[in-house]
Parts: C-alpha cells; sequence; structure tokens
C-alpha cells in the first residue's frame, strides 16, 4: 500500500523504516529542508544519524504527501500538532485514516489527540484515527529490534487495518485493541513518571527509588483512569505498564533524559534549552496536575513533579513531603 507519514524526526522515520521493510510505499513530509535532503539523498535519519531504507521518499509538499495515500501516519509532537493540522485543512480534499504515533495531551484543553482530530478535521475529511502506542524507541525500531505495541482506535475495523500495516513477523508485532481513551492515556501518563526517574537517578537514589516510583506510578495512573472513565485493563497491557517500565528505565527516553538533568541542578529552562526534542511529559504533567486539582484526585507523585517543574521546588523537599504523608494500607 501506500503511506503518508507526516513528521521527518526519528519515530516518523523509525515508522517508515518498518513499513517499508513490510513493502508498502512511503513518502515522507517535512518542512525542514535538511531532513529532506538527508531521506532523499543520504537515506538516513537526521536526529538518530541512522540509515534508513532507500525507497522512502521525502517532500516539504504538504498537498503532494496528502495526495499520496489515503492512510495518514502522524508523527509530530502534540505541541504543533494544531498547526499542522491547520497546514493540512488547507489543502486536503479527499477523506483519510489518521494513525498517530504521538503521546500527549493538551495541558490547557486536556484533550487527547483523537479529540484534538475529532475537533479539527471536518468529519467528511475524517475517516478515522488509529493510535500507535507501546513501549517503543525510536532508536531501537530503526535498527530493527524486537519491538511490541498496540494499534488503538473506537472501530475495530480500523485498529485492526493499522495492525495488518504495522506488523513484521521479524521484530515488530502488533496488538489491537478499542480502548482508545485508555491507550492514549497511558501513552502521555508515563512521561510524567520518566521524568520522575530521570530525576531519581539524577539525584543517585537508586534502584530501590526507581522500582517504588514504577509501582506507586501505576497506582495513580489507575485512579487517573477510573476517574476519567478509561479501561483499567489497559494498565495491564503495553501501552500501560509496558511503556511504564520502558521509559522509566531507559536512556533513550527523552523525559527520563530531562528528568536527570534536573536532578543534576539544571531548572526547566535550562533543561529545555539543552534538549534536541520535545519532551511530551512536561506539557503532560502540567494538564494533569490540573486535571487533578480540578476533579480532587490524590496523586501525590504528579503533584510533586509538578512542584519541581513550575514552582522550582527542589528535588529533596518534594521527596521530604511525599515521606511525610500520613501512612496508609498499601492497597
Amino acid at each position: 500500500m501506500k503511506i503518508s507519514v507526516i513528521g521527518g524526526g526519528s519515530w516518523g522515520l523509525a515508522l517508515s523504516n518498518v513499513l517499508s521493510n513490510n513493502k508498502h510505499e512511503v513518502l515522507v513530509y517535512d518542512k525542514s529542508t535538511k531532513i529532506i535532503n538527508k531521506i532523499n539523498k543520504l537515506h538516513i535519519c537526521y536526529q538518530l544519524n541512522e540509515n534508513i531504507n532507500e525507497d522512502i521518499k521525502a517532500t516539504n509538499n504538504l498537498t503532494e504527501v496528502l495526495n499520496f495515500s489515503e492512510t495518514v501516519l502522524f508523527a509530530v509532537p502534540t505541541k504543533v500538532l494544531r498547526d499542522v493540522l491547520n497546514d493540512v485543512n488547507k489543502v486536503q480534499s479527499k477523506p483519510k485514516l489518521f494513525i498517530n504515533a504521538a503521546k500527549g495531551i493538551e495541558p490547557d484543553t486536556f484533550l487527547r489527540v483523537s479529540e484534538i482530530f475529532n475537533e479539527m478535521i471536518p468529519s467528511k475529511f475524517l475517516k478515522g484515527f488509529v493510535a500507535l502506542s507501546g513501549p517503543s524507541h525510536a532508536e531501537e525500531v530503526i535498527k530493527n529490534m524486537t519491538t511490541v505495541v498496540t494499534t488503538a482506535s473506537d472501530v475495530n475495523e480500523h485498529a485492526v487495518f493499522a495492525q495488518m500495516l504495522f506488523n513484521n513477523n521479524d521484530y515488530f508485532r502488533v496488538y489491537s485493541s478499542t480502548d482508545l481513551k485508555g491507550v492514549e492515556l497511558g501513552g502521555a501518563l508515563k512521561n510524567i513518571f520518566a521524568l520522575a526517574s530521570g530525576l531519581i537517578a539524577g539525584k543517585g537514589m537508586g534502584d530501590n527509588a526507581r522500582a517504588a516510583l514504577i509501582t506507586r506510578g501505576l497506582v495513580e495512573m489507575e485512579k487517573f483512569y477510573e476517574n476519567y472513565g478509561a479501561d483499567t485493563k489497559s494498565l495491564k497491557g503495553l501501552t500501560g505498564l509496558g511503556d511504564l517500565v520502558v521509559t522509566c528505565t531507559s536512556s533513550h527516553s527523552r523525559n527520563y533524559q530531562a528528568g536527570f538533568k534536573i536532578g543534576h541542578g539544571k531548572d526547566l529552562e535550562e533543561t529545555l534549552k539543552s534538549m534536541t526534542m520535545v519532551v511530551e511529559g512536561i506539557r503532560t504533567c502540567e494538564a494533569a496536575y490540573k486535571y487533578a486539582v480540578e476533579h480532587d484526585l490524590d496523586l501525590p507523585i504528579i503533584t510533586a513533579i509538578y512542584h519541581v517543574l513550575f514552582d522550582k521546588m527542589t528535588p529533596e523537599l518534594a521527596l521530604k513531603k511525599l515521606f511525610e504523608r500520613s501512612l496508609k494500607s498499601e492497597h
């Protein structure tokens, strides 16, 4: 099949490689001339400096990429998603199935990516929406390393279509789900705890602390799911526990890296300036904290990370406040 990809960054090109390995024709759109030239002339992913398949082509013509296929993979940060969708609306003329691979929540509206698509794309052009999520770092996927993910949609047929599109029997296994809400929520919330995990590592606090963070982070995610109306079964799956573990334990995670720098004494502004890629967990933390306050949810770790990020609370004070909370039964 022909597949259009919007976003020539590391994740967009890693997934383009999967599609190409599955014998699909891939055309990538990116605004950057440098990225376009790296793809078309050198056949490499600029951000990761890794080779990609030579049959992957790229363009900076948005009309061309939208006319190329009826299936469009989005791999752009949620921070710029509305701007990109505005550009798409100016030139699209046929209904598309949109597959989104980015993970995040909009802070001011607390909208998931699927809800932003539903809000912005006219219904006559929105054939369907699928989220692709799970424990998957671009640095490993682009090297054809073993990875297992999930495709999710409110319409099972669309989830299964994307599952078949990406599944590769050698290294990239795909499950399907109809819990779009839970899959999107898990992919976003886990980034907050990845920030915390990096901070723990930056402070040299050890593996015991990280294990406790992951365990209690899962508890906070469950509280969030229940209040939000998502299926808590997804927490036990790839887009819940799976993604939480990988992003809290891997140096590939940009959220982990950002937390590590904060743990070493950098403030939020310094950290963001030093990062080469978008840190979704910071925006998601802001959104989740505001949601928790509005809905009277007791989420102590998310609250602590918010105060460290946005109120300049020291990690030491945040940890002290966590440990001074009243004692209670684990369950």
